[in-house]
């Protein structure tokens, strides 16, 4: 398996940024999906842009298709764990999925000591504090250090433009954001799909350190799992095999995700605020790579790229002239 870098070098000319396909329906963008919602369905193109600290700071080759496909995987190894929206995949950009009312949580589990961003788990416990999302953390912990236990970790689900804020249950029950019904029923699916997606990383030689879900109320009442699940975006992942030997050597754990980027930009003194600088497209190929690699150790099968311009295989795929 793997891929000739020649491809994702070449892609890097022809990366999908932006859709504009007003037949499907009315267009809503977020930082990643474009959807368009039309008779009670939602189809999901997935855009190669990639979004680090809550901004977009660039494309990256392939990306969108193994997001778009990666997820569809998941959610096909989860269906007997927890309903989901996605009815089928007719491109490997593009979901079509059925529309729902989206809860204003997003439900992160945690299970290592670990993060970049200003409002990660690490950050925070580096600068002192000792209590988490209403967690409270033993002293003494180093960084990447496993926790005694996974943690429910939710923030709030912010606006474009915006960062999302850590939480706990009772903040945001208080919020009248969610009830206490709703979210207790949110957090045991999330639970089980941690569970599920830690023990199947271990089958693959990996370690899912964190993820987030999303969730969203189906027009039967059903609660159901939306937009992602276990992706590198999404997802944290580390490799098993190399992890006692990097916290040994005080090293940060081999990543398998988007984490790649985000260092680099880290590197670069920016931690999402202000202008991002640009991706070189050295560093956009290396993470196209990474993510495919990414997909195909997980799902244990070979990444076929659909080569050329993504958009124009949208439309013909779709039948949209």
């Amino acid at each position: 398996m793997g891929i000739d870098m020649s491809l994702i070098q070449a892609q890097c000319k022809t990366t999908l940024g932006a859709t504009d396909l007003p037949q499907l329906g009315e267009r809503l963008s977020g930082k990643v999906r474009e959807s368009y919602v039309r008779d009670g369905r939602r189809t999901i193109v997935v855009s190669d842009r990639i979004s680090c600290f809550d901004v977009i700071v660039g494309t990256v080759p392939f990306k969108g298709q193994v997001l778009n496909q990666l997820a569809a995987f998941w959610f096909e190894q989860t269906r007997d764990l927890a309903p989901n929206h996605l009815i089928h995949v007719p491109d490997p950009n593009v979901s079509v999925v059925q529309e729902c009312e989206v809860l204003p949580v997003e439900f992160v589990y945690r299970a290592y000591l670990t993060g970049s961003s200003n409002t990660s788990i690490l950050r925070a416990y580096e600068s002192g504090a000792r209590e988490y999302c209403g967690h409270r953390l033993p002293d003494g912990m180093r960084p990447h250090q496993r926790l005694p236990e996974p943690l429910l970790t939710p923030t709030t689900k912010a606006a474009q433009g915006e960062h999302d804020e850590p939480a706990s249950r009772e903040q945001l029950i208080a919020s009248g954001a969610i009830t206490a019904e709703r979210f207790d029923e949110a957090a045991a699916i999330a639970r089980r799909l941690f569970d599920a997606g830690r023990a199947h990383a271990a089958s693959r030689g990996l370690i899912l350190v964190d993820t987030k879900y999303e969730m969203g109320v189906a027009p039967d009442g059903r609660l159901v799992v939306i937009d992602e699940i276990h992706t590198p975006d999404s997802s944290r992942y580390w490799y098993a095999d190399s992890y006692d030997r990097a916290m040994a050597d005080g090293r940060a754990p081999q990543a398998l995700d988007k984490e790649y980027v985000r260092r680099w930009l880290v590197e670069q003194g920016y931690r999402g605020e202000g202008t991002p600088p640009e991706l070189p497209d050295e560093v956009r190929c290396e993470a196209a790579r990474r993510y495919i690699e990414a997909f195909e150790q997980v799902t244990g099968r070979a990444f076929v790229p659909s080569t050329g311009d993504p958009l124009e295989r949208i439309r013909q795929g779709l039948g949209i002239d």
